[in-house]
């Protein structure tokens, strides 16, 4: 099968197209046909070891030293089943899912997951981009939200609202039932209030712990803001959560079950910036890696 494969560490040129082995499903796992991924922030990083100091020496005894032991990096993935061995799934079942851990491989024609992981019949009434796009900020989003018990009519800032886990956030939030502001910059503002929020900050000209409004959680998107600041804007009690902290998300499948039903029910949908082929991957990256992106970067691996 053809996939792309990170050759080492270093900038988008390290990522080549390569035949490899076609994965083999065991027992209690699907061989799932890759349609669509998407190229995220995870994918990034670790394709340029992109941590702060001491962490580099970290994240190479965990991923590999000179480069990922999995060199098919995506960690999302939306398809068709191809070989299933368990009763959960049928072949021609359209799934999407996540790869957990330092597994990744979703960046290839085939991944092989297993079938009580975290994979889900996708939206009835979604493409395979479109599927692959709600994955990455959609549970990321949930399971940073799941950590603070938010309650319908409290007040949510999201911080770094038009990338892909803030356009997932503030739509999630809506969802819910909270005020939802969205702070990003002025170019994403239409992007934004589109998303359904009540307010919008654009936080390259306004500071919003300068509003003179508090809210019940802040919710840094993108780990650029900080836990003292937020203080500035949070009501006592209020719950500040980041994704640029040691705290890292959990997919779940009753994740994927929700964002489906959300999105069936027209209150999740799905933001996609720009689409790249299996072949344009690295371009894929670069773009991804000059952080201005709006939604979701998703690959279209199969037609």
């Amino acid at each position: 099968m053809k996939a792309v494969i990170c050759t080492r560490y270093g900038g988008p040129e390290v990522l080549k197209i390569a035949d490899v082995r076609k994965p083999i499903p065991k027992d209690g796992e699907l061989l799932v046909r890759v349609m669509a991924s998407a190229v995220n922030t995870a994918d990034t990083r670790t394709r340029g070891l992109d941590v702060a100091g001491p962490m580099k020496l970290a994240m190479r005894l965990v991923l590999g030293w000179k480069s990922p032991r999995q060199p098919i990096l995506g960690t999302v993935f939306a398809g068709t089943v191809e070989e299933a061995n368990t009763d959960k799934f049928r072949k021609g079942d359209r799934v999407y899912g996540c790869t957990s851990g330092v597994s990744y491989g979703c960046h290839g024609e085939f991944v092989a997951v297993k079938a009580d992981g975290v994979v889900a019949p996708m939206p009835e009434n979604a493409s395979f981009e479109e599927a692959a796009s709600l994955l990455f900020g959609g549970t990321t989003a949930l399971s940073f939200l799941d950590k603070v018990n938010p309650e319908a009519g409290q007040k949510l800032l999201v911080y770094g609202a038009s990338g892909a886990v803030g356009t997932a956030a503030v739509q999630i939030g809506s969802a819910l039932g909270l005020k939802v502001t969205g702070a990003a910059s002025g170019a994403n503002e239409e992007l934004v209030r589109g998303l359904g929020v009540c307010d919008f900050i654009d936080y390259r000209n306004d500071d919003y712990t300068k509003k003179g409004i508090s809210y019940d959680i802040i919710f840094d998107a993108v780990g650029k803001t900080s836990k003292s600041k937020a203080k500035l804007a949070l009501k006592p009690g209020g719950s500040f959560i980041t994704v640029g902290g040691a705290s890292v998300a959990k997919e779940s499948k009753s994740q994927l079950d929700q964002i489906r039903a959300w999105f069936e029910q027209g209150k999740l949908k799905s933001v996609i910036d720009r689409v790249y082929s299996l072949e344009s991957t690295a371009e894929a990256h670069a773009y991804v890696d000059q952080g201005h992106k709006k939604g979701n970067v998703v690959l279209k691996i199969q037609s």
